[in-house]
């Protein structure tokens, strides 16, 4: 099976309507890093073309593994290492860059 990343697809009124509430505008800034760790992790798979699979084989463990770092990074239960991040990238033809702003 080849399931591909497949976003959602919101427009900036969606966004505009939905962070307009106050409590889903907090909830929504208190995840903002995870929430872009996600995105950044996603969009590298989907832009190499990759299923979770794929890129699980290329780092060398399990889909279930791979399936759970990334559902993981949305909800704060488990925060992958560095070491994890830096095969990931690399499993998707990318490298690892943090910056601090």
């Amino acid at each position: 099976m080849s399931e591909k990343y497949k976003p959602v697809p919101h427009t900036a009124e969606d966004n505009a309507r939905l962070l307009s509430n106050p409590k889903v505008r907090t909830a929504y800034n208190a995840l903002e890093d995870e929430y872009a760790a996600l995105d950044a992790l996603l969009r590298a798979r989907t832009k190499a073309g990759l299923t979770q699979a794929e890129v699980a084989k290329r780092m060398g463990i399990k889909p279930s593994s791979l399936a759970r770092i990334e559902s993981s990074l949305g909800d704060r239960r488990h925060s992958p290492s560095l070491v994890t991040l830096r095969k990931y990238a690399s499993a998707c033809g990318k490298r690892l860059i943090i910056k601090l702003a």
